[in-house]
């Protein structure tokens, strides 16, 4: 770190990454040393425009340069060992959503972090948006009380993913983990871990047996709260089925509230709106509010608690995890158990 300013490197440089980069470019406490994309070309020419280093081999980025901050928006499974050999090194991370391809490998980089004393935090940009905050604000001030019902819906649009997205064993899943991150760290973060959770899915593949050598493309997904609150998720990302969208509705005592990325409508038990307000959760604003929170955390850990760190993102991962074992055994999971598997871990390795 020199003047006050943490050297950065990004990791993967599509459309993710290269947010990240713009986002980076505005906070004044990133410096970008370094990009890396596994495309020469891109690399290089992104390199050109921010008068820093270029890589295609992730490994030699890593090993050649003495970071403070590693931004890593490659999929884990073309960079995974060399996120580790970055942790060792002492480099914080922040990983895009999802932080791993399960829930295991998410509880071995926390662990990881914890030893090495540095962050390793997950990309929620979303937590930062304005219908986000406001969320958290109505309930924080009891503008709607009792909330009995959760109804999510996630369309990730009819855009061709990736073809690594098809594959288990590098995606880790489909639609859930890679489309509904963000949704479902919202409903964690304002409602806590659900007890239980139940959920079918399926995928284009007209075979049973093929069916288990792709991912998810289309997933329901319910959860049981604490209380009497229940919840449902229906995400999909199959061609035909309309533009990208996000919606949260949220049922409680005489009041209804819904929120997307452009509003957000309280309403009464009849329907008659209360308050409406618009909102602007442009993706590069809310990206660099998250880096900020992030810089502040590496810069002073003391002073500024990171707001998406890698510990607290295992409670998603548990939910996440949770809703592909039931679709597996075809009954309700609890997510707590799964979490209690990260804390015995800590302890074993304290005692070790």
């Amino acid at each position: 770190m020199s003047e006050g300013k943490l050297k950065t490197a990004i990791l993967g440089l599509n459309e993710g990454g290269r947010l990240l980069l713009e986002a980076a470019g505005r906070v004044d406490c990133l410096q970008i040393h370094a990009v890396g994309d596994k495309d020469t070309n891109l690399a290089e020419n992104i390199a050109g425009e921010w008068e820093c280093a270029a890589y295609d081999d992730y490994r030699q980025l890593v090993i050649q340069n003495d970071l403070d901050c590693l931004l890593v928006a490659e999929a884990m499974h073309s960079c995974e060992e060399y996120v580790r050999v970055a942790m060792k090194k002492g480099f914080n991370v922040l990983k895009l959503p999802p932080g791993a391809r399960d829930f295991e490998e998410a509880a071995e980089f926390v662990r990881l972090g914890e030893e090495q004393d540095i962050q390793f935090a997950i990309a929620n940009p979303g937590r930062f948006a304005q219908s986000s905050l406001a969320l958290r604000r109505f309930l924080d001030e009891g503008r709607i009380e009792d909330v009995f019902l959760i109804t999510a819906f996630c369309n990730a649009g009819g855009r061709e993913q990736p073809g690594w997205q098809g594959d288990p064993k590098l995606a880790g899943g489909g639609v859930l983990i890679h489309n509904c991150y963000r949704m479902i760290d919202q409903i964690v973060s304002n409602f806590g871990m659900p007890e239980q959770v139940y959920s079918l899915s399926t995928n284009q593949a007209r075979d049973k047996q093929q069916r288990l050598y792709l991912t998810e493309d289309t997933s329901v997904v319910t959860m049981k709260f604490s209380g009497a609150a229940i919840g449902n998720l229906v995400a999909s990302r199959r061609a035909g089925i309309g533009p990208a969208q996000e919606s949260l509705r949220l049922y409680g005592k005489d009041r209804t509230l819904a929120v997307n990325d452009i509003e957000l409508i309280l309403c009464d038990g009849l329907g008659d709106q209360i308050e409406h307000l618009q909102c602007d959760d442009s993706r590069l604003v809310c990206m660099s509010e998250m880096l900020k929170d992030f810089a502040r955390s590496v810069l002073s850990p003391e002073e500024n608690r990171l707001c998406s760190s890698g510990r607290e993102n295992l409670k998603d991962m548990a939910v996440i995890e949770s809703a592909y074992l039931s679709a597996r055994t075809g009954f309700p999971e609890e997510p707590g158990r799964i979490l209690q598997m990260a804390s015995l871990g800590a302890e074993e390795q304290a005692s070790a």
